[in-house]
């Protein structure tokens, strides 16, 4: 862990991992000053409550994302005749701040603050959809049109926001119905038609792999919430219809799914990119080739910043650096799972539930598809993939599974005993001079 923030702070001072000695005073600061202003519950002492270290496991994952940006990006040129071809420091800043700070200030928030704001981010969420599909304002990207465009480098993609939106708002109202849940009606309405409406308007944009996480989403808020077996088979057999047939609908979406079924039918056409990270992950061996060192990046291996980082980890850092993103991912799901358990509010259980859902289901699917497991769905890996639309929700539910952390029992006498934060010491201190 330490060896990673001294990582995080090389990236944020704009140094590379091999630039020399670094100011052990200035060094020390920074990684005091990084471990301090994570916001995140630590044991008193034995028996105390944990977090499973959401907090920290998000930093290093957004280390190691920040350091796969720094050196993954498909390069077709030289940074003269290219300056795009690498992410600035700012985004690889953005990749360890975040975590940090983002993760900090929604875990400090009330609960009844993500109630209230269930129902305006549903509302955004849709609303920013419908943008999408609007001629001018929407921009289709690799044939998915589900980007919002607001002038230059600057575009954001409304369904990931849209996850977060469904996760809260649907906690929120099946908490509300909690004695009207045993009727069919009652369990279903509102949330099987918002969550169509979704998948509809979601769909209209060709993001099949979107659509199948917010099912993901849906399908473990009722399992949560205690909806029968005979429930999941209808719904569950619906929507596995509706995949087969989108999937094979659309031409497209038809190639992606015969180029899995037979990579090698056409390796320089739909098979292409699923070789490429193949040829990736196995160059890799158990060490990797080094940092930097990677050759599928040098423009072989399309999407290698967003949809195939994880070849490129695979590539650069071998077996064990893509086992070290498995484990990572793993603490989020055991950390996500344990809030659910130990807490009596149905909102808190409900949205644990679906937040953990989301990004364990993204994950597999991403990585699924990378290993050949999967057919290839366009979806980023979860902290790791270049890209702040993603980014940005992910921090927010993790933010909001330290926030419910904090309520569980023992939690507040735990904080008690650790005295004020940093922040409030440091007000203190200011006021005393001041008086």
């Amino acid at each position: 862990m330490a060896l990673l923030r001294v990582a995080t702070f090389n990236l944020l001072h704009g140094m590379e991992p091999a630039s020399g000695a670094t100011d052990p005073d200035a060094l020390g600061d920074a990684v005091r000053a990084i471990d301090a202003d994570v916001i995140g519950l630590q044991e008193v002492d034995r028996g105390q409550p944990r977090t499973g270290g959401i907090d920290q496991t998000a930093l290093v994952a957004g280390a190691l994302g920040a350091v796969a940006w720094r050196f993954a990006p498909s390069v077709h040129g030289t940074p003269s005749e290219d300056p795009s071809w690498l992410p600035s420091t700012a985004a690889d800043g953005s990749a360890t701040v975040g975590p940090t700070y983002g993760i900090g200030l929604v875990s400090r928030l009330p609960v009844r603050w993500f109630r209230i704001a269930a129902v305006p981010l549903l509302i955004g969420a849709i609303g920013l959809l419908c943008l999408v599909l609007v001629p001018g304002i929407g921009v289709s990207v690799n044939g998915n049109q589900n980007w919002i465009n607001f002038g230059g480098p600057f575009r954001i993609q409304p369904s990931e926001a849209a996850k977060l939106a469904l996760v809260i708002w649907s906690a929120d109202v099946l908490s509300r119905k909690q004695k009207l849940l045993s009727q069919w009606r009652h369990l279903l309405v509102p949330i099987l038609p918002v969550t169509v409406i979704l998948l509809t308007l979601v769909m209209l944009g060709n993001d099949l792999g979107t659509d199948v996480i917010l099912m993901a989403i849906a399908a473990a808020l009722l399992f949560v919430v205690g909806a029968p077996t005979r429930l999941f088979a209808v719904l569950g057999t619906i929507a596995i219809s509706g995949v087969v047939f989108l999937s094979i609908s659309a031409p497209h979406r038809l190639d992606r799914f015969t180029s899995w079924l037979h990579p090698s039918a056409d390796t320089l056409g739909t098979g292409y990119q699923a070789i490429q990270g193949r040829f990736a992950l196995g160059s890799g061996g158990w060490w990797g080739l080094g940092l930097g060192a990677g050759r599928e990046k040098w423009g072989w291996l399309p999407e290698a910043h967003t949809d195939f980082i994880f070849a490129v980890i695979g590539e650069e850092l071998g077996l064990i650096g893509t086992l070290a993103v498995l484990i990572l991912f793993a603490l989020v799901v055991y950390a996500g799972i344990r809030i659910a358990l130990r807490s009596d509010d149905l909102f808190i259980r409900l949205a644990a539930g679906g937040a953990t859902a989301w990004i364990t289901v993204q994950a597999l699917i991403n990585i699924g598809a990378v290993l050949g497991l999967l057919p290839i769905a366009g979806v980023p890996l979860p902290l790791v993939s270049y890209g702040g639309s993603a980014l940005l929700p992910t921090l927010v539910a993790l933010g909001m599974l330290l926030a419910f952390a904090r309520c569980e029992p023992g939690a507040r006498a735990a904080l008690a005993a650790r005295g004020p934060g940093p922040v409030r010491r440091l007000v203190a201190r200011v006021r005393h001079r001041s008086a």
